[in-house]
Protein backbone atom coordinates (compact mmCIF):
# COMPACT_ATOMS: atom_id res chain seq x y z
CA UNK A 1 0.00 0.00 0.00
CA UNK A 2 1.44 3.45 -1.10
CA UNK A 3 1.93 6.21 2.01
CA UNK A 4 -0.22 9.33 1.74
CA UNK A 5 0.20 12.85 2.93
CA UNK A 6 -2.77 13.96 5.11
CA UNK A 7 -4.69 15.97 2.16
CA UNK A 8 -4.05 13.01 -0.01
CA UNK A 9 -5.68 10.50 2.39
CA UNK A 10 -8.59 13.21 2.76
CA UNK A 11 -9.68 11.91 -1.21
CA UNK A 12 -9.37 8.46 0.04
CA UNK A 13 -12.05 9.02 2.12
CA UNK A 14 -14.18 10.68 -0.07
CA UNK A 15 -13.31 8.59 -3.41
CA UNK A 16 -14.61 5.36 -1.47
CA UNK A 17 -17.58 7.03 -0.07
CA UNK A 18 -18.54 8.37 -3.48
CA UNK A 19 -18.61 4.87 -4.79
CA UNK A 20 -20.43 3.20 -2.02
CA UNK A 21 -23.19 5.66 -1.81
CA UNK A 22 -23.88 5.12 -5.43
CA UNK A 23 -22.75 1.79 -6.20
CA UNK A 24 -20.70 2.48 -9.17
CA UNK A 25 -17.49 0.58 -9.81
CA UNK A 26 -15.20 3.17 -9.28
CA UNK A 27 -15.37 6.58 -7.59
CA UNK A 28 -12.86 9.20 -8.00
CA UNK A 29 -11.88 12.53 -5.29
CA UNK A 30 -10.02 15.71 -6.90
CA UNK A 31 -8.71 18.47 -4.78
CA UNK A 32 -7.92 21.86 -6.42
CA UNK A 33 -5.10 24.51 -6.01
CA UNK A 34 -7.39 26.18 -3.12
CA UNK A 35 -7.92 23.15 -1.70
CA UNK A 36 -11.77 22.40 -2.86
CA UNK A 37 -12.27 18.96 -2.89
CA UNK A 38 -14.68 17.40 -6.10
CA UNK A 39 -15.95 13.80 -5.32
CA UNK A 40 -17.77 11.67 -8.35
CA UNK A 41 -18.84 8.20 -9.26
CA UNK A 42 -18.70 7.19 -13.17
CA UNK A 43 -22.03 7.57 -15.11
CA UNK A 44 -23.19 4.85 -17.20
CA UNK A 45 -26.28 5.89 -18.74
CA UNK A 46 -27.51 4.11 -22.22
CA UNK A 47 -26.89 8.25 -23.48
CA UNK A 48 -24.08 8.98 -21.63
CA UNK A 49 -20.86 7.49 -20.42
CA UNK A 50 -18.48 9.05 -17.89
CA UNK A 51 -15.95 8.06 -16.32
CA UNK A 52 -15.16 9.20 -12.34
CA UNK A 53 -12.13 11.13 -13.19
CA UNK A 54 -13.95 12.44 -16.02
CA UNK A 55 -16.58 13.97 -13.91
CA UNK A 56 -14.50 15.38 -11.23
CA UNK A 57 -12.44 17.48 -13.57
CA UNK A 58 -15.56 18.23 -15.30
CA UNK A 59 -16.90 19.34 -11.64
CA UNK A 60 -13.84 21.47 -10.76
CA UNK A 61 -13.81 22.95 -14.25
CA UNK A 62 -17.15 23.91 -13.84
CA UNK A 63 -16.49 25.55 -10.04
CA UNK A 64 -13.57 27.81 -11.94
CA UNK A 65 -10.95 25.79 -10.39
CA UNK A 66 -7.58 26.39 -12.38
CA UNK A 67 -5.93 22.92 -11.68
CA UNK A 68 -5.46 20.33 -9.50
CA UNK A 69 -3.21 19.01 -6.56
CA UNK A 70 -3.54 15.41 -6.78
CA UNK A 71 -6.55 13.19 -7.61
CA UNK A 72 -7.68 9.67 -6.42
CA UNK A 73 -9.41 6.71 -7.89
CA UNK A 74 -11.10 3.65 -6.78
CA UNK A 75 -12.63 0.33 -8.18
CA UNK A 76 -10.72 -0.45 -10.97
CA UNK A 77 -7.33 0.04 -10.15
CA UNK A 78 -6.20 1.44 -14.01
CA UNK A 79 -6.24 5.10 -15.14
CA UNK A 80 -7.50 5.02 -18.58
CA UNK A 81 -5.43 7.35 -20.91
CA UNK A 82 -8.07 9.76 -21.57
CA UNK A 83 -8.75 10.59 -17.72
CA UNK A 84 -5.10 11.28 -18.16
CA UNK A 85 -4.90 13.17 -20.97
CA UNK A 86 -7.96 15.20 -19.40
CA UNK A 87 -6.43 15.92 -15.99
CA UNK A 88 -3.05 16.85 -17.98
CA UNK A 89 -5.05 19.43 -19.98
CA UNK A 90 -6.97 20.97 -17.22
CA UNK A 91 -3.91 20.45 -14.50
CA UNK A 92 -0.58 20.21 -16.73
CA UNK A 93 1.74 17.56 -15.94
CA UNK A 94 3.03 16.20 -12.80
CA UNK A 95 -0.26 15.79 -10.94
CA UNK A 96 -0.01 12.29 -9.29
CA UNK A 97 -3.22 10.61 -9.34
CA UNK A 98 -3.52 7.39 -6.71
CA UNK A 99 -4.77 4.34 -7.72
CA UNK A 100 -6.59 1.89 -5.52
CA UNK A 101 -9.01 -0.67 -5.48
CA UNK A 102 -12.54 -0.35 -4.07
CA UNK A 103 -11.61 -0.52 0.15
CA UNK A 104 -9.84 2.30 -0.66
CA UNK A 105 -6.27 0.42 -0.51
CA UNK A 106 -3.89 2.85 -2.56
CA UNK A 107 -1.53 0.40 -4.53
CA UNK A 108 0.26 3.13 -6.73
CA UNK A 109 0.39 6.54 -8.15
CA UNK A 110 0.74 7.77 -11.56
CA UNK A 111 1.32 11.53 -12.89
CA UNK A 112 -0.29 13.55 -15.31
Amino acid sequence: MTELIPEDAKLVVLARATRARTGATSGAALRDLDGRTYAAAEVALPSLSVSAIGVCVAMAISSGAKGAEALVLLGSGVVDDADLAAVREFAGGGVPVHVGDARGNVAGTVTS
